[in-house]
């Protein structure tokens, strides 16, 4: 069984990620992905639980879903020991995804094969949240599952309050 990981933070799941999925079973049986940054939630960069993030994946992948793992993993303060803390738990693989050039770099510094997925222009997790925030249409970026759940979590509402009340990553209000 030929297995490979795909790292984000899904905040949300959005077409690129399904479309790098579909890319990543292309290639291999299995795929695991690993919701990054499990322990944020409730913030600009990270409005959704890792819970919720698990729900959005399932439903994002359709009939994709019975050859994936989802496994959350929290970020720790050591960047160096980052990859043995991820590989710790999830189930093995050959080749870890992502097309963060920093994730990339630290899985080869510990001795990982590292790819990319392509890219969908124009879509990202922050072009979806800043249209949620302002109003804009941000379904046609997410699979229908996904933006049926934003819609049950009252996600919506949620990336516009933590927009409006200006709060970072870490809970920190910020002007601008």
């Amino acid at each position: 069984m030929r297995r490979a990981a795909f790292i984000g933070r899904f905040q949300p799941f959005h077409n690129g990620h399904l479309k790098s999925v579909e890319y990543i079973l292309g290639v291999y049986d299995e795929v695991v992905i690993v919701i990054a940054a499990a322990q944020y939630s409730y913030t600009l960069d990270n409005p959704f639980t890792a819970g919720e993030r698990i729900e959005m994946v399932k439903r994002g992948l359709g009939e994709l879903y019975n050859r994936v793992y989802i496994v959350p993993v929290d970020n720790i303060p050591s960047n160096f020991e980052w990859p043995r803390h991820v590989l710790n738990y999830i189930p093995r693989v050959e080749r870890v995804f992502s097309n963060n050039r920093f994730v990339r770099m630290l899985f080869e510094n510990y001795g990982l094969e590292t790819g990319t997925t392509p890219v969908v222009e124009g879509v990202s997790g922050s072009i979806v949240r800043k249209l949620m925030a302002e109003g804009g249409d941000w379904k046609r970026l997410v699979p229908s599952g996904v933006a049926e759940f934003i819609e049950e979590v009252n996600g919506v509402e949620r990336v516009r309050s933590l927009y409006n009340l200006g709060i970072s990553m870490r809970g920190e209000r910020f002007e601008g």
